[in-house]
């Protein structure tokens, strides 16, 4: 005898199928929706950065062509803004272009041996010579052991001062930060701790994601791009390191990088 098949079952089976179709179909929807809003705020935030040097430089040139009789102090005064504005926008610009490199897995770390220690020096050196603030200022608590790495020099310098100039961007009045080293063979821990205002937890697992910027609202009262931490990760994984974030909202964040000796 032929067993009879229920009609339902054919119906449960269109059913379920048409309910993951339609799932699936939403999933994609809302991905889609999210990448276009993370690429709609990185043009907003690049058309941002680039227009203000781009403003200033136009601003400063108009002064120079005005009045043919400017004094030399002038000449020097509008010439520096021109000079520091110009170099500002080929940082942004390279910046832009060597995440692309590291996208395509183009860009190559030319490795060394170098002195952590003397980096750190030198990146304080830079703190102390630019904050305005006269409280600010940048600890360095550092292990007698040593600190030599194998490392790219221009690479490991620049995640250095992008993790400083998030410090001092996301700090509110003056700028406290401490970088200290644990040395625990084969490596070594850096730990940059500031007392700013602090990531929430909803948003930490997607601080290192490329274009990723805390949401501010309409304010952009932070300058960049969302590739500063991107590139941080990508350069200390390049490395074989890796990057944590322990952070309290209002209190201060702590990144650790984990580098080979």
């Amino acid at each position: 005898p032929v067993k009879f098949i229920s009609p339902w079952i054919y119906i449960g089976i269109i059913f379920l199928l048409v309910a993951f179709f339609f799932i699936y179909s939403l999933v994609i929807i809302f991905r889609q929706r999210k990448l276009s809003e993370v690429k709609n705020d990185f043009i907003n935030n690049m058309t941002h950065e680039l227009k203000t040097p781009i403003s200033t430089i136009s601003l400063s040139s108009e002064m120079l062509l005005q009045d043919s009789a400017t004094s030399p102090e002038k000449v020097n005064k509008y010439a520096g803004i021109i000079y520091e504005e110009n170099k500002r926008l080929e940082q942004q610009v390279e910046r832009v272009l060597n995440v692309a490199k590291l996208d395509k897995n183009e860009l190559v770390l030319n490795k060394e041996e170098l002195d952590l220690q003397e980096l750190l020096g030198q990146l304080k050196e830079n703190f102390d010579a630019f904050q305005s603030e006269t409280a600010s200022s940048l600890q360095l608590n550092l292990s007698e052991s040593s600190h030599i790495l194998l490392a790219d020099r221009v690479h490991l310098t620049n995640v250095l001062y992008n993790l400083m100039d998030n410090a001092v961007k996301y700090s509110e009045g003056d700028v406290q930060i401490s970088i200290s080293t644990k040395v625990t063979p084969p490596y070594i821990n850096i730990e940059f701790s500031d007392k700013g205002i602090g990531i929430s937890k909803e948003h930490q697992k997607a601080i290192f994601d490329k274009f990723y910027r805390v949401p501010t609202g309409n304010i952009h009262n932070v300058k960049g791009f969302g590739l500063g931490l991107y590139y941080v990760k990508l350069i200390v994984e390049g490395h074989k390191g890796e990057i944590y974030i322990k952070s309290i909202k209002g209190e201060g964040t702590t990144f650790t990088l984990k580098l080979p000796l």
